[in-house]
């Protein structure tokens, strides 16, 4: 969500629901409860990031006009010049020895300077490593001394109910830091990215927090900041952030090589519906039905059918064709990946290489 400045800004008055007696990562304080220290750890990684986009000009059609312009005395070379466009996100520092952070590719996209401001206060010009559009990661990189990094929590153990702290900078009011609950793990099919596997979150998400982090109490990022339902154009206590796990698997490849190289297995994948999973004498199956293997694919060299169901990939359960697509999509091309296959009624483990593909395109139809 990236926040363009504008004449006009609103503002919103937010009433912060009680926080439970005693949860963890709490410290109590004068008789009280208060994620003060949690807070004051974890910020000094969380940056404020200014882009300055040059948007063609538009002509007024007046201009075409002979008349027009011999009276408003207009040269017949005028052109339109470009107009400057301000926006505000929100970014990550990764790796503080190298100056790594992470954000969102719509908050840097089509920027030809890039500004990082620092908790301290410090600005540094930005440089961009390398973005990813289908899955909206990108990568900066700043030249600065005592920088504080985020360590890094496993995704894939986020559990609903688990308590967060959505840290950013939205409306460009400075960072800000809000809390809640994981009110969903897994949410995929919205159309704003091309991969999606979101945390969905009640902690507060505006323009701006685009890009910033999502944190448990233990203080790990375990999630990118990156979009929300806003039918009002503000928070509605439903956002989405971009799994760490996803998300560190893009910037590693981006860091490596400056882009991703996303590949196919050659297989047309459905979601194992009841029916087709009684049809496999297997009602407690689970995971992504083969529907058809490309001739001459990765897949059919090793082995896979039309009427297969893929359970595992690299021994992570799969649920759903979505996430079939996107483990095997974030996997760099060349390397092997072990399918666990449901075969006959019985499991089978296939190795399978990953073999180019195409690049798949962003659909951000969700507030941004």
């Amino acid at each position: 969500m990236r926040m363009r400045f504008s004449a006009a800004m609103a503002l919103l008055v937010l009433t912060a629901s009680a926080a439970p007696a005693a949860m963890a990562g709490t410290v109590p304080v004068d008789n009280a409860y208060t994620l003060a220290p949690l807070v004051k750890k974890v910020t000094p990684a969380v940056v404020n990031i200014r882009t300055q986009t040059l948007e063609p000009a538009v002509e007024n059609p007046l201009f075409q006009d002979p008349f027009f312009r011999q009276f408003f005395h207009i040269p017949r070379n005028y052109q339109p010049q470009p107009r400057e466009a301000v926006a505000a996100g929100s970014g990550v520092i990764i790796n503080a020895k190298l100056g790594y952070i992470l954000t969102n590719n719509h908050v840097i996209a089509g920027a030809n300077r890039i500004e990082v401001t620092t908790k301290d206060g410090r600005t540094f010009r930005a440089k961009l490593v390398g973005r990813d559009a289908a899955t909206d990661i990108a990568v900066l990189k700043i030249h600065a001394s005592h920088l504080q990094s985020l360590p890094l929590g496993n995704s894939n153990k986020v559990q609903v109910g688990d308590y967060v702290l959505a840290i950013g900078n939205p409306f460009a009011l400075g960072q800000t830091v809000t809390s809640g609950i994981v009110s969903a793990v897994g949410r995929s099919g919205l159309g704003i990215e091309g991969y999606e596997d979101f945390i969905q979150t009640d902690a507060s998400i505006n323009p701006g927090n685009s890009g910033g982090a999502l944190v448990n109490f233990k203080g790990q990022l375990i999630g990118i900041n990156t979009a929300i339902v806003a039918p009002s154009g503000g928070n509605v206590g439903i956002g989405f952030a971009i799994p760490i796990n996803m998300a560190k698997a893009v910037m590693d490849q981006i860091i490596a090589h400056g882009k991703v190289s996303r590949g196919h297995i050659g297989v047309e994948i459905q979601n194992l519906t009841p029916e087709l999973a009684r049809a496999l004498h297997d009602r407690g199956a689970h995971g992504a039905a083969i529907v058809s293997v490309m001739p001459g694919s990765p897949a059919q060299q090793a082995g896979l059918h039309q009427g297969d169901v893929v359970v595992k990939v690299n021994g992570a359960p799969v649920h759903s064709a979505a996430e079939l697509r996107d483990a095997v999509g974030l996997i760099p091309v060349g390397q092997q990946v072990a399918l666990t296959v449901l075969k006959d009624g019985h499991e089978k483990v296939f190795t399978v290489t990953i073999a180019p593909g195409t690049e798949v395109e962003p659909r951000r139809s969700l507030a941004q």
